[in-house]
């Protein structure tokens, strides 16, 4: 493989002003949490989700046997459109099904809203529209609804799809990031990187070529066979910023320490091939199609059997535990017995993927 020319794929921005928006906000490291704390949480003051989970639950009344409501939306800009695997439609809808099925929800409906650049032809946009209907059905879920606005060319890149969705959550399920206990086993679903590699060696000029395929999928069904089989306390799903950001962002909601094992990470050989090749660490990419799982101790091995009867879980491993609590800490134990503290993504690595 030739080694791609291209710009700002490893570009941490520490020491940039902060004034303006960085393509690091977008992360979701270390700049996305800055933005969410000092400019929109303030901004937003009280009518603003404290939790910093994927999805927000809405308590009511009147729901039958204690179920909650669950609320979450999320933005698709990724670039190309289409790659292995999938494309921005496919995307769009796994992406909003994940964040609720993160807090233990049933994703009921979602709505669309589109942004479509002028010039646009339409056969991408049906070919789009259908992945979305092939994920939705796939995932169980109504698009409820939706909203189009066209821009004049280049005010946008092509199109960009926002979707949202309500799910509900059953009573007795508790999963949050906050939730994560001494003794718990950490499980992850399957092999670190695909989606962000995939995404990355589609784009033109890169110079470089895998047989990967972005590992985008809805993970609702697979969290349902987990609830059944025991109890989570935590799932998050690593997007952006990779499984080191989602351990960190736990370790800081739980106050508790973690210790992951480098040799028990899941990692297919191109991944950790191109990872080498370009100096990043697969620890920090991006995946869709993946979760992590807290599970207390007695429950692990029936949690971990389960996943690996499903689609989506069938390479699922152990990956570490936690630790202790009081202390905020993510650590990784290196497969020559040193150990290294983990921290989150400073900056884009990758930019356009999500």
């Amino acid at each position: 493989m030739n080694k791609p020319d291209f710009a700002g794929a490893a570009c941490p921005t520490p020491h940039q002003p902060k004034e303006t928006v960085l393509l690091g906000h977008g992360s979701g490291g270390t700049l996305s949490r800055e933005l969410i704390e000092q400019v929109f949480l303030p901004e937003l003051g009280a009518v603003a989700p404290r939790s910093l989970d994927d999805a927000a639950i809405i308590e009511t009344t009147g729901q039958e046997q204690g179920q909650r409501l669950a609320l979450s939306t999320d933005s698709h800009v990724v670039e190309p459109l289409f790659f292995p695997g999938g494309d921005i439609g496919h995307l769009a809808v796994c992406g909003t099904v994940n964040d609720l099925a993160m807090v233990g929800a049933r994703p009921l409906a979602l709505t669309c809203g589109f942004i479509l650049e002028e010039g646009l032809p339409f056969a991408t946009l049906r070919q789009v529209l259908t992945s979305m209907r092939v994920a939705a059905e796939e995932a169980g879920i109504y698009l409820a609804a939706g909203d189009t606005k066209v821009v004049q060319r280049g005010s946008a890149d092509k199109m960009f799809i926002n979707t949202s969705g309500v799910g509900v959550v059953d009573q007795g399920v508790q999963i949050s990031g906050a939730n994560a206990r001494p003794g718990d086993v950490i499980i992850l679903s399957g092999t670190l990187g695909d989606h962000g590699i995939t995404v990355l060696a589609a784009r033109e000029g890169l110079g470089f070529e895998t047989d990967l395929a972005s590992d985008a999928a809805p993970l609702n069904h697979l969290v349902q066979a987990m609830l059944a089989a025991g109890t989570i306390h935590v799932l998050r799903d690593p997007t952006r910023g990779g499984l080191a950001t989602s351990l960190v962002e736990i370790s800081e909601q739980s106050q508790v320490s973690l210790l992951i094992e480098e040799d028990k990470l899941p990692v297919k050989p191109a991944v950790r091939a191109a990872c080498e090749m370009l100096g990043f660490d697969p620890l920090f990419i991006a995946n869709e199609g993946k979760l992590v799982a807290f599970v207390p101790p007695e429950d692990a091995e029936t949690v971990l059997a389960t996943m690996r009867k499903t689609r989506y879980g069938e390479d699922a491993a152990i990956i570490g535990r936690v630790l202790d609590a009081g202390k905020a800490q993510a650590q990784l134990q290196t497969a020559i017995g040193g150990t290294r503290l983990l921290d989150m993504l400073p900056g884009e690595l990758l930019p356009r993927i999500c």
